[in-house]
C-alpha cells in the first residue's frame, strides 16, 4: 500500500482546499470543494474565500446568502458552518443527532431532551410568522433554552446578520422555511456518506478518526462506512491506514504553494488537519492558546504558517514568526497590499 509523505499530505490539503491555486467557481461549489467553512466569525468567511476563490469580491458572498444559495447554521462539532445550500440538509441531519447528544452531555442534561423538543416546536410555531432576532428567542423559550433549542428545531443565519456589513449573527430562521424541507427520501446513511465524501474532498486523504473528529462522529461509525465505500487506500508515515476519494487530487510534493493569508477559525489548521503538517508543533502555541482558543490570521510560505497578520486602522501587519528571506518577504507583502485592498 502506498505510504504518503508528510510533505504529500500538505500538498493534497492545500490542492483540496484551494490554496494552491485560486478557483474560478461560484461561492456555492467553492464551498463544496473544500468541505464547507467555519463561520464563527463573519468576516472571517469573507477572507477565507478570498484566499481561495479567484476574483471573489465581497459582494458576490453578500449576494449568494441574499439569494439563498448559500446558508449559514449550526453544523458540525456544534459549531456555525457556511454551506452550499445543497450541502446543508445532508449534513444537518448527518450530525443531528450526535449534536443533541453531545450537547446534553456538555450541560450535563441541565435542560432535558424532552424540554428542548417542547421549546421547539414553540419557537417552530413562532417563525411562522418570519425570522426571529436573539433577544426575542431568549424572551420565548428561556435564556436557559435559547441556545440548546437549536439543535431540536433546524436554524438558519438570516441576512443581513451574519455577513460582512453587519456582523452580529441574531436574526434566525426555520432552515425548512428559509431554504425549504430537507429530500423526503433522505436516509442518514445517505447523509453521513454524503459528509464523509465532503470531508475527504477537502481534507483528504485522511483517517476514520480525522473524519469523526470533523464531524463530531464516533469513530467506529466512521470506520464501518469508510470500510463499505469503494474508496482509496494509503497509510501515512506512521502506518495509520488514510481512505480517500478515487479521484482526490495528491500533487507532487515539489509542486509550489504561493503565500496565502488565512482568517481566524480557519479548519484547515484545526485538529483534523494537523497530521497534514500545515503548522510545525513548535509554533501552534502561537496560534491557538487561552487567549486565541480561535486561533490568530495566519499566513502561509510554501504551504506552513510563518506568522501572523492583522488588519487595523485601514493597514495590515504582520508578524513573521522568524525572519524571512528578502524574496518571499516581498510576496508576503505584496499579498498583504491585496489583503488590505479587499478590507478597504
Amino acid at each position: 500500500m502506498r505510504i504518503l509523505t508528510e510533505r504529500e499530505l500538505n500538498r493534497a490539503l492545500l490542492a483540496r482546499q484551494l490554496l494552491l491555486e485560486r478557483a474560478r467557481v461560484p461561492v456555492p461549489r467553492a464551498l463544496e470543494l473544500m468541505g464547507c467553512l467555519q463561520a464563527q466569525y463573519s468576516p472571517s468567511m469573507y477572507v477565507g474565500l478570498w484566499s481561495r476563490a479567484e476574483g471573489f469580491g465581497r459582494q458576490d458572498l453578500t449576494r449568494a446568502l441574499e439569494q439563498r444559495d448559500v446558508v449559514q447554521g449550526t453544523l458540525m462539532r456544534v459549531t456555525i458552518h457556511l454551506v452550499s445550500t445543497g450541502d446543508y440538509w445532508p449534513l444537518a441531519l448527518a450530525v443531528r443527532e450526535a449534536r443533541r447528544a453531545y450537547w446534553l452531555r456538555a450541560t450535563r442534561h441541565a435542560v432535558s431532551a424532552d424540554e428542548l423538543a417542547s421549546s421547539a416546536e414553540v419557537l417552530r410555531e413562532r417563525l411562522k410568522a418570519g425570522p426571529i432576532r436573539r433577544s426575542d428567542l431568549d424572551q420565548l423559550v428561556g435564556k436557559d433554552r435559547a441556545i440548546g433549542v437549536g439543535l431540536w428545531i433546524d436554524l438558519v443565519r438570516v441576512p443581513p446578520s451574519g455577513t460582512w456589513e453587519r456582523r452580529r449573527a441574531d436574526l434566525y430562521g426555520a432552515a425548512e422555511d428559509w431554504i425549504g424541507p430537507p429530500p423526503p427520501d433522505l436516509t442518514v446513511e445517505q447523509a453521513t456518506e454524503h459528509l464523509v465524501r465532503r470531508y475527504l474532498q477537502g481534507f483528504g486523504p485522511a483517517t476514520a478518526a480525522d473524519v469523526a473528529d470533523w464531524g463530531g462522529l464516533r469513530t467506529a461509525d466512521v470506520q464501518a462506512l469508510l470500510d463499505r465505500l469503494g474508496l482509496r487506500r494509503f497509510t501515512d508515515d506512521d502506518g495509520r491506514p488514510l481512505y480517500d476519494l478515487l479521484d482526490g487530487p495528491i500533487p507532487d510534493p515539489a509542486t509550489p504553494a504561493p503565500v496565502r493569508f488565512l482568517p481566524t477559525w480557519d479548519a484547515s489548521l484545526l485538529v483534523h488537519a494537523r497530521r497534514k503538517g500545515i503548522i510545525a508543533e513548535h509554533h501552534r502555541h502561537l496560534i491557538f492558546n487561552t487567549k486565541t482558543p480561535h486561533s490568530m490570521c495566519t499566513f502561509l510560505v510554501d504551504g506552513t504558517v510563518a506568522g501572523t497578520w492583522r488588519y487595523d486602522k485601514g493597514k495590515v501587519t504582520i508578524a513573521p514568526f522568524e525572519p524571512l528571506r528578502p524574496e518571499v518577504r516581498d510576496e508576503v507583502e505584496a499579498e498583504a497590499a491585496r489583503v488590505t485592498a479587499f478590507h478597504a
